[in-house]
């Protein structure tokens, strides 16, 4: 059986922030399923979703410097400008850590790692609040 869900996450800063709670809280259903597969997936082109550390902040911290100097704004060669100088590099960004996470389920719960959690990647400076799907697949 699947199931599906589409609601907005709240609005965060520019960097990469912990969701999986707030997915959770937006997943009534969940509770109930023995086992299977829950798809994320977020609807824009300029934040995206990953999984990583969950346990210490400073973590998420060297994310967003990293991708800051990976993908710098203001490059000289970039054409899509007139959203401002963060927009670019926030789609760049977006494509390399891409728009879905898979995350198994087991229990009612999320089954990620011990040390794991759901990230969104947010890469605008004021981007807004932002949609995501979950899709639930009960085995």
């Amino acid at each position: 059986m699947a199931t599906q869900h589409t609601f907005q996450l709240k609005a965060r800063s520019r960097g990469f922030h912990l969701i999986e709670q707030e997915i959770v809280d937006n997943l009534p259903e969940l509770s109930k399923i023995d086992a299977g597969i829950a798809h994320i997936f977020i609807h824009h082109t300029s934040a995206s979703l990953t999984i990583n550390e969950n346990a210490d902040p400073t973590v998420r911290e060297d994310f967003e410097s990293h991708f800051n100097e990976m993908v710098p704004e203001n490059a000289p060669y970039y054409k899509h400008t007139l959203e401002g100088p963060d927009d670019m590099p926030a789609h760049i960004k977006a494509s390399l850590l891409g728009s879905s996470v898979s995350v198994p389920i087991k229990d009612g719960k999320f089954l990620t790692g011990t040390w794991q959690g759901v990230y969104l990647c947010e890469h605008r400076n004021n981007g807004g609040s932002r949609t995501v799907t979950v899709t639930i697949l009960e085995a």
